[in-house]
């Protein structure tokens, strides 16, 4: 990376939020309204982040552009991108039949045209705390070709009490370096035990796993890569409406082929977020917490 020259941050946005029943990217967490991404902007632009580029749906396109731009002015360089069902899908493929986005990977890959450095992606509906981004800010900064970073959270901080998660659970080799990710789509705590529910029957999984929440950074050289996985797997599944390219899939096909390393980095010392509704009193309650602790500003953007 060119001296002087800062990291991107790549905001998820474009979720369709059904378990929690509303537009959990951009309501009101914090004391004046502050959704969980003001959080992660904050933290970002003070770990040295210099570029904010949004990916949502066109139905949220204009509230997150008047919630946000007005916030980010002279502080960081700003973009909006729409994750559109059609987005580098081939053209005779087209049209798109689907109601839900085409998944993770795919968001990522609607940056492409804003992004030509090194970038961090996280989702706009988990508070990852400061420590995960000066972690993903350093290495992005220090990052040699071929070399991508996933922040490791503890799977046992990472659960909701209200129902199942879905999470990428890292398959860490002996050098540290992630070997590949399995993405369990229904992980619950049950009789005091962390358990994944895939349709080939119950597994009970160490709760000392290291996950990925989405708190990823990666080398501008990936995008190539992930257009190219993702045409291939839009013409394995364009008739399966529910199909979804996420990232740890990416990452595991990017680290099989030999075409890069991904780094477990620390920084994931804090995670919440909001799957269900219920989640939202003690999002809310954490926020207060650190704002008591001086961790934040009670008036975050003044």
């Amino acid at each position: 990376m060119s001296e002087g020259k800062k990291p991107s941050l790549l905001v998820m946005a474009a979720g369709m939020g059904s378990r929690y029943g509303g537009i959990k990217q951009i309501d009101g967490f914090g004391p004046n309204g502050e959704t969980i991404m003001d959080y992660s902007l904050y933290d970002a632009i003070r770990a040295g982040f210099g570029k904010i580029v949004f990916v949502v749906r066109e139905e949220i396109l204009g509230p997150v552009k008047e919630m946000f731009l007005p916030k980010l002015e002279g502080k960081a360089e700003v973009h909006f991108v729409v994750q559109s069902l059609d987005k580098y899908v081939p053209d005779g493929l087209k049209p798109v039949e689907r109601a839900k986005p085409w998944g993770t990977t795919h968001a990522m890959l609607c940056g492409k045209e804003a992004i030509q450095e090194p970038f961090a992606v996280i989702n706009a509906d988990d508070f990852y705390g400061r420590a995960s981004f000066e972690s993903l800010s350093h290495f992005l900064q220090n990052a040699a070709t071929g070399n991508h970073a996933m922040v490791g959270y503890t799977l046992k901080n990472v659960l909701s009490d209200y129902g199942s998660v879905s999470r990428g659970v890292a398959n860490q080799g002996k050098d540290g370096m992630l070997v590949s990710l399995s993405e369990l789509t229904k992980i619950v705590k049950e009789r005091g035990k962390v358990v994944s529910k895939e349709g080939d029957g119950d597994r009970e999984l160490d709760e000392n796993l290291k996950v990925s929440m989405n708190s990823w950074g990666f080398l501008p050289e990936v995008f190539d890569l992930s257009e190219k996985m993702f045409v291939e797997f839009v013409e394995k599944n364009i008739h399966n409406p529910k199909a979804e390219f996420y990232i740890a899939l990416m990452v595991t096909e990017l680290i099989k082929l030999g075409l890069g390393k991904v780094h477990i980095i620390p920084g994931g010392d804090t995670w919440f977020g909001v799957t269900y509704k219920e989640d939202k009193a003690l999002v809310s309650d954490r926020i207060g917490q650190l704002i008591q602790e001086g961790v934040y500003p009670k008036n975050l953007w003044s």
